[in-house]
């Protein structure tokens, strides 16, 4: 072989060697921008999944399957305690209202058993909002046996005499000891016949009280 080919067959091997280093060197150029940006780039937020209501929630009755819904909370949004998708929720007692979104905890929800263990046929879970909140919070105790007596407003402004609305009901939860949530001040859940729940109901416009029985 000639000299001068020799030449150009060196200078063509040391030409694509010079092509593979430039594009070996760019092709880690832009692996190294990637890696940047990557490091760069936020986390995804951790996540959980956790039960919340799947709308407006009124408190006082079992929770069934078109109550719930389960939700992805981002982590620092989840509140302490509350009840991830692997627990049981439908047919648990709702202890207090609650709005749409909002996930449950462990201090909103409360065990049928309970009113099954006070071993009375038809009962129900009433919540009962007291005008003395604060008062009913520090008095009433699951389980305590109360009064639950209403007043009503005269025209010119004075309170009617109390009367008995329901007699002898079970307390079943003081959401607002349990929870500390300002909203829940003066509810008190009690467990009631189903006369005595119509009692209430028709007593909604009037001051509620609750007075503990010995």
């Amino acid at each position: 072989m000639a000299g001068s080919d020799l030449a150009r067959l060196a200078r063509r091997v040391r030409d694509t060697l010079d092509w593979h280093r430039r594009a070996v060197a760019a092709v880690l150029v832009g692996v190294g921008v990637l890696a940047g940006l990557s490091a760069l780039r936020p986390h995804a937020p951790r996540t959980v999944s956790v039960w919340t209501a799947a709308r407006d929630l009124s408190g006082g009755s079992p929770l069934n399957a078109g109550d719930v819904a389960i939700r992805r909370l981002v982590v620092a949004d989840v509140p302490a305690h509350a009840l991830t998708a692997g627990t049981h929720v439908v047919g648990r007692l709702l202890a207090a209202p609650m709005r749409e979104g909002e996930p449950f905890t462990d201090v909103r929800l409360l065990e049928p058993s309970l009113l099954a263990a006070m071993d009375r046929r038809g009962l129900v879970g009433v919540p009962v909002r007291v005008a003395d909140g604060a008062a009913a919070a520090a008095l009433a105790r699951s389980g305590d046996v109360v009064d639950v007596l209403g007043t009503s407003v005269t025209a010119d402004g004075t309170d009617t005499a109390a009367t008995v609305v329901a007699a002898g009901v079970t307390v079943l939860a003081v959401p607002q000891r349990d929870s500390g949530s300002s909203e829940d001040a003066g509810l008190v859940v009690v467990a009631v016949s189903p006369a005595q729940a119509t009692a209430l109901a028709a007593a909604a416009d009037e001051r509620l009280s609750i007075v503990l029985r010995h």
